[in-house]
């Protein structure tokens, strides 16, 4: 995501709105659920009366997340997912179209890395992919028929990563392709993703000018936020949201615990956004988490 324009954000420049917008018949989707930022969101979204659905890859460790938020008196619900899986996608959705009528938010949070804060290992790039990128897009694509495209306005948040940006990428023939916003496609972007993965077979990953840090994770966020550019160009004005989220440096299981900020603290602000009234609520942004959190104002 290309960052033109930045200005000071805080979870005191968006504050819940006084009027409520949303309502229980509101329903959420929050994918990875069941630990950390995932649960966080979970969390306070059903704390402020949102119907939220949990999911998670482990069916277990998932029902042991709701059972935990229904013992604060949470009302919600659970379904396993595993976006990796196109057979669960379709499975999910199917579950959610026979029980709910209609979405309302989506947050994309369900992601992995395999390597440890200082390593950069591309041994699972193709599995880093298929979860982070291409988890999210099938999960959009299948779901798209639910959305409900209302005045309220659907709101697809994707987690990202400050690591995607596009200021990481030195390919400058890959740089210029997704600066060209007006052109960009879903093809180009997928192209992207398959070259990325060809150098990893062929050994040339570290001297094709992909990012140097994480490298398959910052590849699958980099297209990741470059699909987000492209739907929120697409639906712009048709009851369709669609913004991404750094949380930073957070303390999860993926950062080893360590980090600045806890899951709590950034859920607080990611949902907060997800939240916007509809007449305040953008498309197309990178929210970058820091200290203040920062809003980048182009994807």
């Amino acid at each position: 995501m290309a960052s033109r324009h930045e200005s000071q954000l805080s979870s005191s420049s968006f504050p819940l709105p006084k009027t409520r917008w949303w309502s229980k018949e509101t329903v959420a989707i929050v994918t990875g659920g069941n630990k950390g930022i995932g649960f966080a969101f979970v969390k306070r979204m059903a704390e402020l009366g949102l119907t939220v659905i949990l999911t998670a890859r482990d069916n277990a460790r998932g029902i042991e997340a709701v059972e935990s938020l229904k013992k604060l008196g949470l009302h919600l619900y659970y379904h396993q997912l595993d976006v990796s899986d196109i057979s669960s996608i379709k499975q999910f959705t199917s579950w959610f179209t026979n029980n709910f009528t209609a979405l309302d938010i989506l947050v994309n949070n369900a992601a992995v890395s395999f390597n440890d804060i200082e390593e950069n290992s591309v041994e699972h790039a193709e599995t880093v992919i298929c979860t982070n990128f291409y988890g999210p897009k099938r999960l959009i694509q299948q779901l798209w028929p639910t959305f409900r495209c209302s005045s309220t306005v659907t709101r697809i948040l994707n987690i990202s990563s400050r690591l995607g940006l596009l200021s990481k990428l030195r390919n400058e023939e890959l740089k210029s392709m997704l600066l060209d916003e007006e052109n960009l496609s879903e093809k180009q972007i997928e192209g992207l993703v398959k070259l990325f993965l060809e150098d990893v077979k062929n050994g040339t990953w570290k001297s094709k000018g992909w990012p140097k840090l994480w490298t398959d994770y910052a590849v699958s966020k980099l297209a990741l936020n470059a699909y987000s550019k492209v739907l929120a160009r697409k639906y712009k004005g048709k009851g369709i949201s669609v913004n991404c989220y750094c949380p930073g440096f957070t303390q999860t299981s993926m950062t080893g615990g360590k980090g600045k900020y806890t899951p709590q603290d950034t859920a607080e602000i990611g949902v907060t956004l997800t939240l916007l009234p509809p007449q305040h609520l953008p498309t197309g942004m990178f929210y970058l988490g820091s200290n203040p959190p920062n809003i980048y104002s182009k994807l």
